[in-house]
């Protein structure tokens, strides 16, 4: 059998992966092709490159703004928090309302206010410029020199 059979391409067969995160990609799956990456001890969830949602201590969070927080508080969604070096530091990602969790349909709505606010996170970003080779000038050749 080819080690790039179906299976093997399904989500949910990945090795070494927590169930939790494919859980996740699941309920997520009517976004599109969402992409995890390791991260800091959890994950982060990527669409187009973009990413809009983590998993930290086996919770899902989702990227908010000053356009989209009020609903998440609204509906008893908390922030995520960790302990930084001398306090602790409130993130732009926050919990899902559970009832959300339940099914794709219930948490789609959520998923796509945190990809619209984290397109409007990127879009504030300066674009990075690659950075050109460094262009080594050779010395000029000794007088006398061939």
């Amino acid at each position: 059998m080819s080690r790039t059979s179906a299976k093997s391409k399904d989500a949910s067969s990945v090795p070494g992966r927590h169930p939790y995160v494919d859980r996740c990609l699941g309920l997520l799956a009517p976004l599109g092709p969402v992409t995890p990456r390791r991260m800091f001890g959890g994950w982060g969830f990527y669409l187009d490159g973009v990413m809009f949602a983590l998993i930290a201590y086996d919770q899902l969070y989702l990227k908010v703004d000053a356009e989209s927080v009020d609903r998440f508080a609204a509906a008893g969604s908390e922030p995520f928090v960790y302990e930084g070096k001398t306090k602790p530091v409130t993130m732009s990602y926050w919990r899902p309302p559970e009832a959300a969790m339940a099914a794709p349909e219930s948490l789609l709505p959520w998923a796509e206010l945190a990809v619209a606010a984290a397109g409007r996170a990127a879009a504030k970003k300066p674009k990075r410029r690659k950075a050109s080779p460094r262009h080594r000038h050779k010395a000029a050749p000794k007088a006398g020199s061939p």
